[in-house]
């Protein structure tokens, strides 16, 4: 452990650490124990292949607690695993974490949701419906506008 980090980074360190080691019982106590996730900025791009799309959103928590998406259900792909970027290799993760009072971005080129074994190929303007579990908190439901396969969310295009 480092020992010369700026008073914020001890702070936000330690709250990560105590929130990772209270279990699925942390979350049952005071209000601000409990992860508060919302979800924006959800697209997917139409899809280039008959058999996979990817899919991408923001969880925001502004809970005292951090959590972990664990899984992705959606109708329209038999299978949806979550991936991870680093130094510019994907790989599938079992789980992606949400920091306490933070976000978890899935943004293209950086972690992301691959929609595998297709059963139909969503068409811009349709819209995707998925639902997230977490490891602590309740599912949530998202309805993902399909986007153009070349969409970029900064310019909206």
């Amino acid at each position: 452990m480092r020992r010369r980090l700026a008073p914020a980074a001890l702070v936000i360190a330690g709250a990560l650490a105590l929130a990772g080691c209270g279990g699925s019982a942390s979350d049952s106590g005071s209000g601000s124990g409990k992860a508060e996730l919302s979800v924006g900025s959800a697209y997917m791009p139409q899809p280039v292949s008959d058999e996979m799309a990817a899919g991408f959103f923001t969880v925001t928590n502004k809970g005292g607690a951090a959590d972990e998406l664990t899984s992705v259900t959606s109708d329209v792909a038999g299978q949806v695993t979550v991936h991870e970027t680093t130094g510019g290799a994907m790989q599938e993760v079992k789980a992606l974490k949400v920091p306490a009072h933070g976000e978890l971005v899935l943004k293209s080129g950086g972690n992301h949701l691959m929609f595998e074994q297709l059963k139909r190929k969503p068409k811009e303007g349709q819209t995707v419906s998925v639902e997230l579990h977490f490891a602590h908190s309740g599912p949530v439901k998202v309805e993902m506008p399909v986007k153009s396969a070349t969409y970029n969310p900064k310019t909206g295009h």
